[in-house]
């Protein structure tokens, strides 16, 4: 039954590969659009320089590689956060996973992303002094709501998977202008994609080593008005092992998980992320990581705290990013778990 599964996931691996290498043909760099979709979520992960491919146990997991939340070790678990990004523009997302009857049946998920980008002055090209007319203020959005799915196949064997309805909202644009410079004709830009996620995972019996593999953003081109253009596709391998394996040190009391991804985006050439964990007593948690090959931010960091009580678990996690000539990203997360 093991060999089965590691069929399996020697295939998939092969699959993705083979995949990776002929959208390498085709890569359009920094030509994708609702980049949104890759922007880092839960305070956590983040924290980790986003290097948590092949860790489990979290929804948050929908995120980056949804067999991830195939293990959970709690009923439900939920998280809620925020990104205040760059240019003033804030990420909202929430993940809620529900495992019943121990995972017999597999783990249910939902996720939610909603993108606030502001409010923001239009113009129009036009035939005056200056070369354009300004056409008042309109308030872009984007959002995404999804349904997850994932199952341990074997004690070492998962996958999942996520199918995501998204939308970008570009507002309401003025298109032609009367003679007068005023609005004669408007439109109301809206683009909406089906997206899908898939992903696996695989505990090596290697101590705790695992090893991940997860497609993100795969979909159909989507078209505004003339021009079509693709999501950000991104495709990662990435592997975990908590380093305390080593050391004569009780698990319960310490951890050092260490998680490294390689990935392989559509639009921008590939990058190796690493990040690490310290976890004292499963209530102090201390995260730091490095994203190379990356032109404006590198090191991120973070911290975490966490406590239970009575069959509840709860849970704050923050996280830490320069961004280059932008200014920093921060971001924060609550989350809850019941037993």
């Amino acid at each position: 039954m093991r060999n089965k599964f590691f069929i399996i996931a020697t295939t998939f691996f092969a699959t993705a590969l083979l995949f990776s290498n002929a959208e390498a043909q085709n890569r359009k760099l920094a030509q994708t659009g609702m980049k949104f979709l890759n922007v880092g979520a839960g305070a956590e992960a983040t924290g980790m320089a986003e290097a948590v491919t092949s860790i489990e146990g979290s929804s948050v997991a929908m995120f980056y590689n949804p067999a991830g939340m195939a293990r959970i070790s709690s009923t439900v678990d939920a998280t809620v956060g925020q990104t205040n990004w760059i240019a003033d523009i804030n990420h909202k997302f929430a993940s809620i996973a529900f495992s019943p009857s121990q995972g017999d049946y597999g783990v249910i998920g939902i996720n939610l992303q909603f993108v606030d980008y502001g409010t923001l002055q239009g113009t129009i090209r036009a035939n005056n002094t200056d070369g354009y007319l300004e056409t008042g203020n309109f308030t872009p959005s984007a959002s995404s709501i999804g349904v997850s799915y994932a199952r341990a196949l074997s004690d070492r064997f998962s996958v999942g998977g996520n199918m995501k309805y998204v939308t970008q909202d570009l507002g309401t644009t003025t298109i032609s202008v009367d003679a007068n410079g005023n609005a004669a004709g408007t439109t109301h830009t809206i683009g909406k994609v089906v997206v899908f996620d898939f992903g696996t995972l695989y505990r090596t019996g290697f101590k705790s080593l695992n090893f991940g593999v997860a497609i993100r953003n795969f979909s159909r081109e989507v078209k505004y008005e003339r021009e079509n253009f693709q999501l950000p596709l991104i495709f990662k391998i990435g592997i975990s092992m908590n380093a305390m394996d080593f050391l004569d040190v009780p698990k319960e009391t310490q951890s050092f998980v260490i998680g490294i991804d390689a990935t392989h985006p559509r639009d921008f050439p590939e990058q190796i992320n690493i990040g690490g964990e310290y976890s004292f007593m499963k209530m102090l948690a201390v995260r730091a990581g490095y994203m190379f090959n990356n032109d404006e931010y590198g090191f991120t960091g973070g911290v975490g705290v966490q406590a239970k009580v009575s069959d509840y678990k709860l849970g704050f996690d923050y996280s830490y990013t320069p961004f280059g000539v932008f200014d920093q990203v921060h971001r924060i997360s609550v989350t809850i778990s019941l037993f």
